[in-house]
């Protein structure tokens, strides 16, 4: 009796695709072949991703755009390899109009070979999948680099798919089919039109290592504003909460004051022992490495700096307001002290300098690290008092339950976290890297290499804890900070990780 072969069918993890939805983390999917049990995975991982989106009425239109895409990508690294068979120049005009005469014809006719060639030099094709400010981004990459002359093609054939209005029209006038990618970029541009999308939604590029074919769709905006309007409702109600001790208030003024009068400061702060005694606390543990105990506030103060006294002070009392026994607050909180050590390692092994613009990202990369997730942290144990207000306020505003469940499951708590540390006036630099901690390019430019800081070390406490992959770390933050590789970032984990077991804090 002859055997049935059987394909496994890849399980989608729907726990993880909503994690990563919810905080921002990019979704990824690499295949070197792109079999057609990958092409089943992925739309079935897209249809979950938009039913969390709440799009899931662009399911077909969105599958259909990224199998084309994914497909012409493989094309592109099957064209590489068989090229490289021959001994053909891509670039040169006449060994491509060679090449590609026979390409189909002897690629199809031994398409395991080319294929098993790709995997071999490790040209992937990779999905990524992301919402980012408030927008679904799509991408589709693979590691080879287009050429001029297929980029024109490809721009050619979709500036030709602005003259027809069907299907119909694009099957009966698109006769040249020779790379078999003309009749399905015309017709992913009629499905970007259906989806009411334009050029500007649509964009394929190249850089020096990958070609890149990125969709982004604008999220429904009922459900943006209505997320929108229950975060700056939940801020607006921070009243309810304690605001920040009164010393420490008093304290912030003097420092905020045109003179500031270093003796006023240290007057005020040693009025309250309690305080001094935590400051002292935790100007001698891992964040400041002194060749001596810092045993007074004034030595502290003159050790530290009034910025470094500044941000303690704003993290020692939020710390004081949000802070409780509960299980899931001590998880939140250990989180956020990783993040701060390694955002402020990151900075210190990568930015440190001599300059006072140096020494201040050092100085804020801690306080900023300690802070990012302080919007997550309140509605960790919301007060029912205040949970019942912003159902009310649903209610009043006709907005679906189910954008309240959104909200209170993660999404929009850098917008929530930033918010609230507005209203108790942190400066602007600590408000930007909470609101931007997984967005760090949307930052704005002068508060930038913090956000970034505090993402990488954000992304680096989800890597160690196997949350994240490689593959979901934005490329330009790393770049910034010079890691090249995975390799690279392995080392400097382990490094982090290690010293951070040594000097944490109690």
């Amino acid at each position: 009796m002859k055997k049935m072969a059987f394909t496994q069918k890849l399980v989608v993890d729907e726990a993880k695709i909503r994690k990563a939805t919810l905080s921002g983390l990019p979704l990824t999917i690499t295949t070197f072949t792109l079999p057609r049990e990958i092409e089943v995975y992925i739309e079935d991982v897209l249809a979950v991703f938009l039913k969390l989106a709440r799009q899931e009425k662009l399911k077909d239109y969105i599958c259909y755009c990224v199998r084309e895409l994914a497909v012409n990508a493989k094309k592109a690294n099957t064209k590489r390899v068989y090229f490289n068979e021959l001994g053909l120049n891509l670039d040169n005009p006449d060994e491509y109009k060679k090449g590609m005469e026979l390409f189909k014809q002897i690629t199809l006719n031994n398409i395991a070979h080319y294929l098993q060639l790709q995997k071999e030099k490790g040209l992937y094709i990779k999905l990524i999948l992301q919402i980012r400010e408030n927008t679904l981004h799509i991408e589709i990459r693979n590691n080879v680099t287009v050429t001029r002359a297929e980029l024109i093609r490809i721009h050619d054939r979709l500036a030709h798919s602005h003259q027809y209005n069907s299907l119909e029209e694009a099957f009966s006038q698109v006769l040249d089919d020779s790379e078999g990618a003309g009749l399905g970029l015309v017709i992913l541009a009629l499905m970007l039109k259906k989806m009411g999308l334009t050029e500007d939604n649509f964009d394929i590029y190249s850089n020096e290592r990958e070609t890149v074919a990125e969709i982004s769709i604008p999220l429904d905006n009922v459900h943006v504003e209505n997320i929108s309007l229950l975060s700056k409702a939940l801020a607006s109600s921070v009243s309810t909460l304690p605001q920040l001790p009164k010393n420490i208030v008093e304290t912030q003024r003097l420092i905020a004051s045109e003179t500031v009068d270093m003796d006023a400061i240290v007057r005020q702060l040693s009025i309250d022992p309690v305080l001094t005694a935590d400051l002292l606390k935790l100007i001698n543990s891992a964040q400041y490495v002194f060749t001596k105990q810092v045993n007074s506030i004034s030595e502290a103060v003159k050790m530290v700096g009034i910025r470094g006294i500044r941000n303690l002070l704003l993290s020692y009392g939020t710390q004081q307001i949000l802070s409780n026994d509960s299980a899931e607050k001590k998880i939140l909180w250990d989180h956020c002290y990783k993040t701060a050590f390694y955002a402020y390692n990151l900075i210190k092994t990568f930015k440190a300098g001599e300059s006072q613009e140096d020494r201040e990202l050092l100085e804020d990369a801690y306080a900023a690290g300690i802070l990012h997730d302080i919007g997550k942290i309140v509605f960790s144990d919301i007060h029912p008092k205040l949970l019942e207000k912003i159902r009310r306020f649903c209610i009043e505003r006709n907005i679906p339950h189910s954008t309240f469940e959104d909200l209170s499951a993660g999404m929009n708590h850098a917008e929530i976290g930033a918010l609230i540390a507005e209203k108790w006036n942190f400066p602007p630099n600590l408000v930007a890297a909470i609101r931007y901690h997984h967005a760090p390019s949307s930052a704005p430019e002068d508060y930038r290499e913090l956000a970034e800081s505090v993402y990488l070390a954000n992304m680096l406490c989800e890597y160690e804890s196997n949350k994240a992959t490689f593959d979901q770390f934005e490329e330009s933050p790393l770049t910034s900070f010079g890691i090249s590789d995975k390799n690279q970032l392995n080392n400097l984990l382990e490094h982090f990780s290690e010293s951070f077991k040594k000097q944490k804090p109690d």
